[in-house]
């Protein structure tokens, strides 16, 4: 957390106006290696040790054997299992609507996995234009250079709308990963920016949350953007910000990744 709690002392613009709690969780999981996003994710989103079921860790996207864990532990599905109502709130682009997603599951993310086998829909840009979900940029930015006639977003709207959204359901997921690019292109500069982004984007978030009704968990499945002095990712534990109702019991005696679901689970039963 070093890196972290540096850099807001030095670049500290919008501060976060709601008291939490920071830990750091293993992301390591007891294989040698880098941790990957493959088996990282898979853990952090089922709970159980993907890297030790396959033996490695894994990038990219989630093999067979991975969707069979997800398929059967996937934490948006469990949740909805139980009669909750539950989200992926990250809207998608064309040409994904152009595919049976079961089709192009080797190409998913396994937060993409997760919802497909939660049989939960994917959110569209019309979504996005009604501010019902938000894009992995928050801004739109990306979205906007590649021709898409959307709105920009600063990050404390695409904040705003992510509190707004929450109260909608009893769980929800969004997935951020500007930070892993940061870190993987080295760039200090790009990683000043997207950590200011970042906290601007959590502190409109959480002004817009009941926090005393709803937990919030920030959280990795491996270190990067700590150390650009690396292109790839690191060994160090997963830095993990928590706030809101709960908090003091959902952190207590946390120590890795694998312990993520089941902990939100408990707070959710």
């Amino acid at each position: 957390l070093s890196f972290f709690n540096n850099f807001l002392d030095r670049q500290r613009t919008t501060p976060v106006p709601f008291a939490g709690e920071s830990l750091s969780l293993d992301a390591a999981l007891g294989i040698p290696g880098l941790p990957q996003s493959a088996t990282g994710q898979t853990a952090l989103l089922t709970g159980v040790n993907a890297a030790a079921l396959l033996g490695r860790h894994l990038t990219g996207f989630p093999n067979g054997k991975l969707r069979e864990v997800i398929a059967q532990h996937s934490l948006l599905k469990t949740v909805r299992e139980r009669g909750l109502r539950a989200a992926f709130l990250n809207a998608f682009r064309p040409p994904f609507f152009d595919y049976d997603p079961f089709q192009i599951i080797r190409y998913l993310s396994v937060t993409s996995v997760c919802n497909l086998y939660a049989g939960l829909p994917f959110f569209n840009l019309d979504d996005l234009r009604a501010r019902r979900c938000i894009y992995q940029d928050f801004t739109n930015e990306a979205l906007r250079r590649r021709g898409h006639e959307v709105p920009l977003f600063t990050p404390g709207e695409a904040g705003a709308i992510l509190g707004t959204q929450a109260a909608a359901y009893d769980f929800c997921l969004y997935e951020y990963f500007q930070t892993d690019r940061a870190g993987h292109a080295q760039d200090m500069e790009l990683a000043v920016r997207v950590l200011t982004d970042l906290e601007e984007f959590l502190a409109a978030a959480l002004a817009r949350i009941d926090l005393d009704e709803t937990l919030v968990v920030l959280t990795s499945d491996h270190g990067n953007i700590e150390d650009l002095s690396v292109k790839g990712h690191t060994r160090n534990p997963a830095m993990t910000l928590v706030w809101g109702s709960n908090t003091s019991s959902f952190t207590s005696g946390l120590s890795s990744i694998l312990e993520v679901t089941p902990r939100i689970l408990e707070v959710l039963s």
